[in-house]
């Protein structure tokens, strides 16, 4: 192992945080400047940035014909935008959680989650699926703008109700009133208003995939160095380092306030990475991507599941707690460490597998099920009053 790959992987770190950073400045300014709700933003525009380095590994990994790194990478990268990206973020602050995530993104991101499983069950996801699989990824994107578009209209058709009420104007119909000008003011040019921050945008996601894929490089070094197989080095330290940016962006947007784009960051993540990064890896590679056995028969329920646990916990009070965060790492420290007895056949797997199965997984699905019946209580309670 060269001191070059380490010098990399540094580097690349460094990038990542960098790339972050500037990629919330410029995704928080975009915001204002076109209208659409922090929310929106993190759900679209940075989901889409944060996922260039998925996207990156996983179309260089099917042409070089490692399809188990590329199915690994996305698997792993979804369990650890939730398990672990929410779980230090919240662990950070508490996550407030919108609405229409819960009504919305969630159940979109487990319909992907599954319709992914259901894909790859005869082993490969071909051609026709992934184009499939980019058909949603537009739509979903093209829905999104226009929801936040249809809200904004409602907002701003409420303010001016409110102010008319208030200066006792008299009732007149509401659509034959035309939309006041807004000010003029200094650079109000909408190009230089949405250009500047697009560009600043652009900056953070080359820092982003440059710092990402030369961490990986390194951190694949390492991996193959101890004798690691390709879809054990996907789940985890592939899928850590290309899911790097989605914690330093997460992070950096609860520093700056803006704590629905942290969650609508890593639940966008996951839903890009199954229709737009797998999509696109099945539509360019011929004959589409495998997809491993062991990614079925484990892997693929790990990440459903995951999603699925989401719903529960996002429901009580609309929040992501710092319980409910630590509880979040515990389960992803408890994933890899099962990967890697799985990788390194150590004697304790059978046993650690016993407990997993016995113990911890009953009691988590009870949990999730005792929250789902207090949050369906309490919102029935509500609507009852």
């Amino acid at each position: 192992m060269s001191v070059v790959t380490i010098a990399l992987f540094v580097v690349g770190f460094v990038l990542l945080v960098v790339g972050a950073e500037v990629l919330v400045r410029g995704a928080s300014k975009l915001a204002i400047a076109a209208g659409l709700s922090p929310l929106v933003v993190g759900l679209t525009v940075v989901a889409y940035g944060t996922s260039a380095p998925e996207l990156a590994v996983s179309l260089r990994s099917s042409f070089s014909g490692e399809a188990d790194l590329a199915i690994g990478n996305i698997i792993g990268s979804n369990i650890a935008n939730i398990l672990l990206i929410l779980g230090i973020s919240a662990t950070v602050s508490p996550l407030f959680v919108a609405k229409q995530l819960v009504r919305l993104d969630v159940p979109l991101m487990i319909g992907a989650s599954v319709l992914m499983l259901l894909m790859g069950i005869d082993g490969r996801i071909g051609r026709v699926e992934g184009g499939f699989l980019v058909l949603g990824a537009i739509a979903y994107t093209v829905f999104t703008l226009y929801q936040c578009r249809r809200e904004n209209q409602k907002e701003e058709q409420a303010k001016f109700q409110e102010e008319r009420d208030a200066q006792h104007f008299p009732s007149v119909d509401l659509s034959d009133i035309p939309t006041p000008e807004p000010r003029r003011q200094k650079n109000s040019n909408p190009l230089v208003q949405i250009g500047s921050p697009l560009v600043v945008m652009i900056i953070g996601i080359v820092l982003l995939v440059l710092g990402a894929e030369w961490m990986v490089d390194g951190a694949i070094a390492v991996a193959e160095y101890f004798g690691i197989s390709q879809l054990v080095i996907g789940l985890t330290i592939v899928a850590i380092g290309t899911s790097l940016p989605e914690i330093a962006t997460s992070i950096a947007a609860i520093l700056k306030g803006e704590r629905d784009m942290a969650v609508g960051n890593a639940v966008g993540s996951n839903i890009f990475n199954i229709l737009l990064v797998i999509g696109i890896c099945s539509v360019v590679t011929p004959g589409g991507i495998e997809v491993a056995s062991s990614a079925i028969r484990f892997d693929m329920p790990i990440m459903i599941a995951v999603a699925v646990a989401c719903l529960p916990i996002f429901f009580t009070g609309y929040m992501v707690l710092r319980q409910e965060g630590l509880l979040f790492l515990a389960y992803y420290v408890s994933y890899t460490l099962y990967l890697f007895l799985y990788a390194t056949e150590h004697d304790a797997l059978e046993e650690y597998s016993l407990v997993m199965a016995v113990f911890v997984v009953p009691i988590t699905l009870l949990t999730l099920v005792g929250l789902a019946i207090q949050a369906w209580r309490h919102g029935h309670r509500e609507h009852r009053d």
